[in-house]
């Protein structure tokens, strides 16, 4: 049997009024999704661990069924080995947004969501102006670039900036938890706002103010770490040989480096509502062919609940609910070798709250001659009657490659 993970980042959210207090997944029309559901059995996910941040690494890390205490190391080097950088003992990396500030204020953590081809002027830039022997800055994607600092401490409190919307910066600046990182703090913070001075004036961002658009005037770095030590999928897993991640996120495609998965690019895929939903689909279903496991990554409902926009998020739950799961089950339901089917969130992003939460997400797995629960829908209510119950760790793994 085949296996394939949709993962529909930030998916989850809570009861809106607005809504009839109902959440977008209740609201939302996924026709697809809860046949799913009504067909397999379901239940409800742990993806955040105690004691840690819910960011999308350590969400998909779990769901991935990795033990985080052991082998979280930060998003910094996940996105290191997306772009091909290989980070050195002592190189610590570091996420690098590019953002907006208005009036001292973190206006956005996207920089307008700034594009890519914009995003490498301004990162060229600035390792011209600041990289050093020590200091190189490397593009990433749209607004998630890398820094990388040799020799420096990973013991900091470090504020996401999609966490802040419209919170003053300074008092978010980097702080050290121990003296010994006091310098490492410091050199982030002077860079910083070294970057402000360089970015005010760039030629980039006076034509993106020509144009209406927010300027990409400050970097953000956030979520340092050193080269994590991760099992590969096919260590843990004896059913997967072979294995693909498919995302627009440098992110995941690090998560997958370092799982064993090899990564697919697909054209088109933009990580935003208007991403190329068919050529993902395509791309999944062909490496299904060749793979035992496929990780399809889908990040558009991330975004739109970053920017509280209920009517977006709304309309990306729909699109991957009759753009992708209907496609990708559709395609499989009559091969010769079984298909599991898995689709989940990593981790709730409420349009109200404009940032992540730690709330179990809910679930369903699907396969030929799978049992079903009683559960007849796919949402965060209706999975809580689910059969799995609540899982947790490396349980939903466990249970996804039983068969």
């Amino acid at each position: 049997m085949k296996h394939i993970i949709i993962l529909g980042d930030g998916m989850a959210d809570w009861p809106a009024e607005s809504l009839g207090n109902k959440t977008l997944l209740q609201y939302s029309s996924t026709p697809y999704m809860d046949k799913l559901a009504a067909m397999g059995r379901t239940g409800r996910l742990v993806t955040v661990a105690p004691g840690f941040h819910p960011g999308s690494e350590v969400a998909n890390m779990s769901v991935m069924g990795y033990n985080l205490p052991k082998v979280y190391e930060g998003r910094g080097p996940l996105e290191a080995a997306s772009i091909g950088v290989e980070l050195q003992p002592g190189d610590m990396a570091m996420r690098c947004n590019i953002i907006c500030i208005e009036d001292e204020r973190i206006k956005n953590h996207s920089a307008g969501h700034i594009t890519t081809e914009e995003a490498d002027v301004l990162v060229r830039y600035l390792e011209e102006k600041l990289g050093s022997d020590r200091i190189h800055f490397y593009t990433g994607v749209q607004y998630r670039h890398l820094l990388v600092i040799k020799g420096g401490n990973k013991q900091l409190d470090c504020t996401p900036p999609h966490d802040v919307p419209l919170q003053p910066f300074r008092p978010l600046m980097v702080k050290a938890e121990v003296p010994e990182a006091q310098e490492t703090a410091g050199l982030i913070n002077n860079l910083i706002l070294a970057s402000q001075e360089l970015l005010a004036d760039h030629p980039v961002n006076q034509k993106r103010i020509a144009e209406g658009k927010d300027p990409a005037n400050s970097i953000w770095p956030w979520s340092p770490g050193y080269r994590p030590q991760m099992e590969p999928l096919s260590g843990k897993y004896p059913a997967i040989k072979k294995g693909a991640v498919i995302s627009a996120v440098d992110l995941i495609n690090g998560i997958g480096h370092y799982a064993g998965l090899r990564r697919i690019a697909v054209e088109g895929a933009t990580g935003l509502y208007n991403t190329n939903y068919e050529n993902k689909v395509a791309a999944a279903l062909e490496a299904l062919k060749t793979d035992d496991f496929v990780y399809l990554h889908i990040e558009a409902s991330d975004e739109a609940g970053h920017e509280g926009d209920f009517k977006l998020k709304q309309f990306t739950i729909e699109n991957l609910d009759k753009r992708v799961v209907g496609p990708v089950y559709e395609a499989v339901k009559d091969w010769d070798e079984p298909v599991a089917i898995a689709v989940l969130p990593d981790h709730p992003t409420p349009c109200e709250l404009r940032t992540h939460t730690a709330e179990p997400v809910p679930f369903l797995i699907y396969y030929p001659g799978i049992e079903p629960d009683c559960v007849q829908t796919f949402d965060e209510v209706a999975c809580v009657e689910g059969s799995y119950g609540i899982l947790k760790e490396d349980e939903f793994m466990n249970e996804f490659m039983k068969k």
